[in-house]
């Protein structure tokens, strides 16, 4: 891999950041609004979120799996506790109760991924995570992203229509940034993402001011903010079986950093990988935060700028740490558009629709083996696609399984792969 430049080592940290907060700020904020925690609570977890995200980003790059690879909050997990959130208050079940059984879940997750990694239980994960499973684990990780990001450029006024000058300029961003991406010439087209974050922001500022601000001198440290440990049996179970769950973030991610780098990572690296986010998601259960896992969604990032260094991605973790310990970044940087962010991360994750589709070449689907595949994606985007009051008459406990398109199709995958020997049907 030919050694980056100073200027562009720079240009590709400044982006990597942008890469990291885009993908960061918004879960403890929404998180922070689903338990109804007061004002400092939320700064206090924003701060954390940049401090610890930061940190484990270096200590993966560094000692665990040793890629460039964002360690990052878990898509599955943000989208359970949200689930669980609009749930509880139907089950007559407050944010605190639920919040100190969460924690104490979330905790006991951490324990059992750091397990999987120093008892090297690996191998036992690899053999019910098969490629295939992996695959469908892809297709329903891009298409899950890309609503999330597609929802999220698109403004809302109060009564739930569109706001049509924000939503234009938001489609607009996507065009620059995949026309940079696509006609662009060397290092531009690799910059694509830091241009349209910068440009939108800017843009975004002039065309529709606003006074939103964070107060940076309001933070109150404090442990558990949604609530004191608690054991509610149903919540603790689904956390840990989540937390298992979980593992495919982690080698999905590794399985396509090995394709991408063109090096193969060794068992040492999927042990410490496992270890060290078992060590934040315990951490984050304290504070508040969303459990960790290496971000599988990297590799489209990766594949939009081609730049692979592992060093901007290092010195990125470390910027982005100081964000935690310095108030007034984090609060200038807390301030850039939602819009903008998720217009910019929707073209960056088009990408790992085609890492997606490349995972299946060398498989053979006729009209009996193409139900390997077809069953659980597409049940899987169905579940993503109902509305949350459909799943009310199910049983509180179950409900944030049933309701979870990734996890359901994940599931029935490997029942499927488990059951049933395809190759005898290609």
């Amino acid at each position: 891999m030919n050694k980056l430049s100073s200027s562009t080592t720079i240009l590709a940290s400044v982006q990597w950041f942008f890469f990291i907060f885009a993908n960061t700020v918004v879960v403890p904020i929404s998180i922070g609004d689903a338990f109804q925690l007061s004002s400092d609570q939320i700064i206090m977890t924003i701060r954390c979120s940049f401090f610890f995200t930061g940190v484990a980003c270096i200590v993966q790059g560094l000692i665990g799996h040793r890629y460039p690879l964002l360690e990052g909050h878990s898509g599955m997990w943000w989208g359970l506790i949200l689930s669980l959130c609009a749930s509880a208050p139907s089950v007559g079940m407050t944010y605190t109760e639920l919040g100190g059984s969460l924690a104490l879940g979330i905790f006991l997750a951490g324990l059992i991924t750091i397990l999987i990694g120093t008892l090297n239980l690996v191998p036992l994960l690899q053999k019910i995570f098969t490629p295939m499973v992996m695959n469908v684990y892809l297709f329903l990780l891009a298409i899950q992203l890309i609503l999330i990001f597609f929802k999220g450029m698109l403004e809302l006024k109060p009564d739930g229509t569109l706001d049509i000058p924000v939503s234009l300029f938001s489609i607009g961003l996507v065009i620059l940034v995949s026309s940079i991406s696509i006609k662009g010439k060397g290092i531009i087209s690799n910059f694509a993402i830091l241009i349209g974050m910068i440009v939108g922001w800017v843009l975004y500022v002039w065309l529709f001011p606003s006074s939103y601000s964070i107060n940076s001198s309001a933070f109150h440290f404090s442990f558990f903010p949604w609530g004191k440990p608690q054991l509610q049996i149903g919540i603790v179970i689904t956390a840990c079986l989540a937390g298992i769950m979980n593992a495919t973030n982690t080698i999905a991610s590794l399985k396509a950093s090995e394709k991408l780098h063109g090096v193969k990572a060794q068992s040492k690296q999927y042990r410490s990988s496992f270890t060290i986010t078992g060590f934040f998601t315990c951490l984050g259960a304290v504070v508040g935060l969303v459990p960790y896992a290496p971000f599988t969604s990297t590799i489209g990032f990766l594949e939009s700028t081609k730049l692979l260094s592992k060093r901007p991605f290092i010195i990125s973790g470390g910027f982005f740490a100081l964000l935690g310990l310095i108030p007034p970044l984090s609060s200038f940087f807390a301030t850039l558009p939602v819009t903008v962010g998720n217009a910019v991360l929707f073209v960056a994750y088009l990408q790992l629709f085609g890492t997606a589709l490349r995972s299946i070449q060398g498989y053979t689907f006729n009209s009996k083996a193409i139900y390997r595949i077809a069953l659980p994606s597409l049940i899987g985007i169905s579940l993503m696609n109902l509305s949350p009051q459909v799943f009310k008459s199910i049983p509180f406990y179950i409900r944030p399984l049933i309701s979870n398109g990734l996890l359901m199709g994940i599931l029935i995958s490997i029942l499927l792969e488990r059951l049933i020997k395809w190759p005898k049907y290609e």
